[in-house]
């Protein structure tokens, strides 16, 4: 794709040509075995609907711009399509995928998945990011990647040292770009791409479609397929239900059965009850590791740290409350959408909190 200025499309239509609506599942979207079968290991059975419209047109080598939040899936989203269309058999060599995130620790967790997802096929991911000894990311550019996840301040210091080299990329993703840009990265992205073919295929993702964005999307996409995952409105002056659901999951699944449930059903806010102050702190390193934006409630923090985090929570920055009952009671979440029972509650009022 070349990084001639794009025409305004409108909203993809899912009746449209490249987007399958009956895709219910991933065997559905094309993809291949290797692919399916890391899938079906880490639970997943069914795409979310960011990955149901983005996997086909990016498997396609169309140009993508997303509006999608976190926890949507939209990793899954484009790390399906790179792995399925990276050559086989590659040895050495520069990096055939960039991917550039606004933070070390989105960093670390982009490249985990494209390892999950990608380990049948031998795939080489290397993050990128400040902080860590340059030593170890020298080494293995040297030895050849396949697959570059950076933040982009040191992204563009491998390529003015030239130790990475962007000649062989075959895509670029530009992941929540609306917080790189708050983050005042515009213009090293800007220069990151410059260096980058003209002849490529272009990803932008953001949460968020300020003018700023649409820019940077005229700019550098070419007729890209344009999706937008918005959260269902409830109407005015109804009162919602409250659908109950239940799964039985063995211990050790817990973490991943709980993260796929918030994929599928992307709330806006959710509570996790867990028993114990020991089990909020695991569950919330956890959480966080696989990219969800989770805080911890306990009896062990003080008044002060508590209400740091329920700020958060309120003002959006965080999503995800992991508590313990006791801690939890009383609480005021007006964007609250879900609450999950980490563990079966011990009395009826534990449950209906």
């Amino acid at each position: 794709m070349s990084s001639a200025p794009a025409r305004q499309d409108p909203p993809t239509d899912p009746h449209s040509p490249g987007v399958d609506d009956e895709a219910s599942a991933f065997t559905d979207l094309g993809l291949r075995a290797e692919l399916l079968g890391a899938l079906s290991a880490l639970g997943y059975e069914e795409p979310t609907p960011i990955q149901r419209e983005a996997i086909p047109p990016l498997l396609a080598g169309r140009d993508l711009l997303g509006q999608a939040a976190t926890g949507t899936g939209k990793t899954a989203a484009f790390a399906l399509p790179l792995l399925q269309r990276m050559p086989a058999g590659r040895a050495g060599g520069e990096p055939v995928a960039l991917v550039l995130v606004p933070t070390r620790e989105l960093a670390v967790q982009v490249s985990e998945a494209f390892h999950r997802y990608g380990k049948d096929l031998g795939a080489r991911v290397l993050p990128i990011y400040g902080g860590q000894p340059i030593g170890r990311q020298l080494r293995a550019l040297d030895l050849g990647v396949d697959v570059v996840v950076a933040t982009p301040g040191r992204a563009l210091d491998h390529i003015a040292r030239g130790t990475l080299r962007l000649g062989g990329l075959a895509t670029v993703v530009l992941d929540e770009a609306d917080e790189m840009l708050d983050m005042g990265f515009a213009e090293d992205i800007e220069a990151i791409l410059e260096h980058a073919p003209q002849q490529r295929q272009t990803v932008l993702f953001s949460a968020t479609m300020p003018s700023r964005i649409d820019g940077m999307a005229r700019q550098h996409l070419t007729d890209p397929v344009r999706i937008q995952i918005g959260r269902e409105q409830q109407v005015a002056g109804e009162t919602p239900r409250v659908r109950q659901s239940a799964y039985i999951v063995a211990r050790a699944h817990k973490p991943a059965a709980l993260g796929r449930v918030l994929d599928v059903e992307s709330p806006t806010a959710a509570i996790v009850f867990c028993r114990s102050r020991e089990e909020v702190d695991r569950l919330t390193e956890t959480m966080n590791g696989r990219g969800y934006r989770a805080e911890a409630l306990h009896g062990g923090m003080s008044q002060e740290q508590r209400d740091r985090v329920m700020g958060r929570l309120r003002a959006g920055t965080a999503d995800l409350l992991v508590a313990t009952d006791v801690a939890a009671r009383g609480l005021d979440v007006e964007q609250l959408t879900h609450v999950v029972n980490y563990d079966v509650p011990s009395a009826p009022e534990s449950y209906v909190h």
